[in-house]
């Protein structure tokens, strides 16, 4: 920053004070003390009483410069203790009788390691900005709509936690896709010192929808100019941010900078940083009318409550309208509305120095922001090839960027200390039920996974689904983790139906997946597929908090509950829409079964009929699922009369058994409580057999398990004593719990269970 700033001004003088009074003084009082050129001793010794120039007078005046000499002294120490402050501490303002307010320099020893390498020297030269009130809550608006927005979105907010040390007021202009994603998201999120409020989009469509605009960004670019008319009306001021943002210092110091504007200045940006809106781009290039260069709307500070004073709303559509007679529509969306308003009245606008808004598009002068990358605050992904803009820093800049996208977001859920959060009734239940939970308790961790919040963003990928006009669509329901990823494409080929997954991994694996996916032609072909992330956290693997978030997560009226190790017989799908009309699900409760087979082969060629099938049972190429280490599982699934079977068999309910089966979407859930490995889908077998679900089997239906590495979980069932002991306590929990719910009936659990 050019200049001397306030505090380096404040420095000097204080520190030419300490030199320059005491010296001052000290000549002062040594003219007074000549008299007709002959100096006068201060000295009581050498004053006597009797001396002939000692006088009452000339008492009293070296008495006084006596006191005077103290008192300057006194006021030099001040001085040197308060810059020794200052230099410590850094500047410190109080307003009024407002509570304690910190510098930019204070921090709260938060991952300082990570802090160190990505924000070092982020200061400007001139140091410190005004300082913001400790806990002052700083509003940020965001436009968001739709699936690859609300996941840029949390990248950029991810950047703003990572620094942030004020409690955040999320404004979010969301469509009815990103709102639901990322209510879910902050939901799970459980972030301390952040509220999140959205706005309907689709419900400011009209205000916006009379203005062509060319952007990629469609409507949606538009509707920052309507933000005064949508925030709240007692709102004052307000930060908004697109979502290709990141963030390297504290947002706080951007919020300072509203304490500069002056006179009517209601709009904080930064100068657009390409040649854009000069019109030499090329031959007949006709931009909107802007200030010089123009602004860039990518970061804006507005005074919300100066704007409507001034009736914003009434000052740019009187200039859209009048520029779009001739420009016919905007390229740049509310950017060039933005821009033609400020050309008509540059009192508006206060210039942010430009780090506050680095616009990485390619033939930009974003080099001229700063003198080295660690200079920068804000980063703007605004050209649309993103990552690959043209920049000779970009690596460093693609660097940033990657590590808050891999950032594990459960890091950022740290309390603000000093600052007291809003009551939250869900966090306040789960407080509560984890102070009840027992830590002596050998299964202590077992029973803690229950209650653990697991951070999810729902459509990870973009979906679409059309519902079925006869209304029997069925949904495969499934989850996975990192290493069964290779299982996606082979079971989007198998089956055409609509799919619902839900995948365990870390911040930095879901950006693998996405990778993994966008390179895949077979999964980009299919938009019916839903990919549902739930971040990992805890030491065991939630299987059945997976299932139910894909199965709450579906669109259809029955989903077929399988697991991601199976290959559904090709037509399967279109078989089971018809057997739902055939056996009249809508209407009864029952649960049809599809048989399950494997094979220890990794490469199977897969049969293509039910003969088939039973030719290669007879070869010894496929089993009955698990007949060799679990027979119980499947055994009443009664694969001898399956055989020949023609048409639906009904079947009882045995103990341990867990078949995969069709339902209706509104089955009940499966029980938490069991996670990793061992009765998570006997569980949830039961629970239908109590409800009084009929258990039926298909004909003509068959899936395939395909061989894989065991697991982690079922490593440590079978090698860690304590986890099987501890799986045997949660059983017989469970069924206690059933005979409490559901009485007389659900004896039959314990009695089956003894006799097995």
């Amino acid at each position: 920053m050019l200049g001397i700033c306030r505090g380096r001004r404040k420095f000097l003088a204080a520190s030419l004070t300490v030199l320059f009074v005491p010296a001052i003084t000290w000549i002062y009082l040594f003219a007074g003390s000549f008299e007709d050129g002959k100096p006068v001793s201060l000295s009581p010794l050498e004053s006597q009483p009797h001396s002939p120039r000692y006088t009452a007078s000339s008492q009293r005046e070296r008495e006084s410069l006596e006191v005077r000499m103290r008192e300057v002294e006194e006021e030099n120490r001040v001085l040197r203790k308060q810059l020794s402050l200052a230099q410590s501490r850094g500047p410190v303002r109080h307003r009024g009788n407002h509570s304690k307010t910190y510098s930019m320099e204070e921090g709260t020893g938060d991952s300082e390691s990570l802090r160190a390498g990505i924000v070092a020297g982020n200061s400007s030269e001139c140091g410190q900005q005004p300082a913001v009130e400790k806990c002052e809550t700083i509003h940020v608006a965001i436009v968001c709509a739709g699936y690859n927005a609300s996941r840029d979105v949390v990248t950029l907010v991810k950047s703003v936690l990572f620094h942030r040390r004020n409690p955040l007021h999320f404004h979010l202009i969301a469509d009815a896709i990103a709102k639901q994603i990322l209510a879910t998201l902050f939901q799970t999120w459980m972030v301390p010192a952040v509220r999140i409020d959205f706005y309907d989009a689709d419900e400011l469509k009209s205000e916006v929808s009379w203005i062509p605009n060319k952007h990629y960004s469609g409507i949606y670019g538009l509707m920052k100019l309507v933000l005064t008319k949508t925030l709240p009306s007692n709102l004052e001021r307000v930060i908004v941010l697109d979502t290709d943002i990141t963030f390297a210092t504290d947002i706080a110091e951007l919020w300072a900078v509203f304490h500069k504007f002056k006179g009517q200045q209601v709009l904080g940006l930064v100068e657009n940083q390409s040649d854009w809106y000069l019109g030499n781009l090329w031959k007949n290039h006709r931009p909107w009318p802007a200030l010089g260069r123009g602004y860039n709307t990518g970061v804006i500070l507005l005074l919300l409550d100066k704007l409507r004073k001034m009736k914003w709303e009434q000052m740019w559509r009187l200039t859209a309208e009048r520029e779009l007679m001739s420009m016919l529509s905007t390229s740049l969306a509310d950017q060039d509305i933005f821009n033609a308003v400020i050309k008509q009245n540059p009192f508006l606008v206060y210039q942010l120095p430009c780090f506050w808004n680095v616009q990485l598009s390619d033939h930009t002068r974003s080099e001229q922001c700063y003198r080295d990358v660690s200079d920068l605050k804000v980063i703007h992904w605004n050209s649309p090839k993103k990552l690959r803009v043209k920049n000779k820093h970009v690596e460093f800049f693609r660097n940033l960027y990657l590590t808050f996208l891999e950032y594990d977001g459960n890091l950022l859920r740290r309390e603000l200390f000093g600052c007291p959060s809003e009551a939250d009734v869900n966090s306040e239940n789960l407080q509560k039920q984890l102070s009840e939970l027992d830590e002596d308790d050998l299964c202590y961790e077992f029973r803690r996974e229950r209650f653990t919040v697991h951070r999810t963003h729902l459509y990870f990928l973009h979906y679409e689904y059309e519902p079925a006009s006869d209304n029997t669509d069925v949904t495969l329901v499934a989850q996975l983790s990192m290493d069964r990823l290779q299982m996606l494409e082979a079971i989007c080929k198998h089956w055409e139906g609509p799919i619902s997954l839900a995948l365990y991994l870390s911040d930095a694996e879901a950006q693998q997946f996405l990778r993994y996916a966008q390179g895949s032609e077979v999964l980009m072909s299919r938009h019916n597929v839903g990919y549902h992330i739930v971040y990992k956290e805890g030491q065991f693997y939630p299987v059945n908090l997976l299932r139910n978030v894909a199965m709450k997560h579906i669109s259809t009226p029955y989903m077929f509950l399988s697991d991601i190790d199976f290959l559904p017989m090709y037509g399967l799908y279109e078989y089971l829409r018809k057997s739902v009309i055939q056996l009249d699900l809508a209407n009864t409760k029952k649960a049809l079964i599809v048989p399950a087979f494997e094979t220890l082969r990794y490469r199977l060629s897969f049969p293509k009929s039910k003969a088939e099938l039973l030719s290669m049972l007879d070869m010894g190429t496929l089993f009955t699922f698990r007949y060799h280490v679990w027979t119980k599982g499947h055994a009443p699934t009664n694969f001898a009369k399956w055989r020949t079977a023609t048409t639906p068999y009904r079947v009882e309910w045995e103990a341990d058994f867990e078949p995969y089966v069709v339902v209706r979407k509104d089955c009940p859930e499966y029980d938490r409580r069991f996670v990793g490995f061992g009765w998570n889908k006997v569980a949830h077998i039961m629970e239908l057999d109590a409800q009084e679900y009929e258990f039926t089997v298909l004909p003509n239906a068959y899936m395939i398990h395909m061989p894989h590495a065991p697991s982690f979980d079922i490593t440590k069932f079978r090698s860690n004593k304590q986890y099987r002991i501890c799986l045997k306590t949660l059983k017989e929990e469970f069924q206690q719990d059933m005979s409490r719910h559901y009485g007389f009936a659900a004896l039959k659990y314990l009695t089956a269970e003894n006799n097995s």
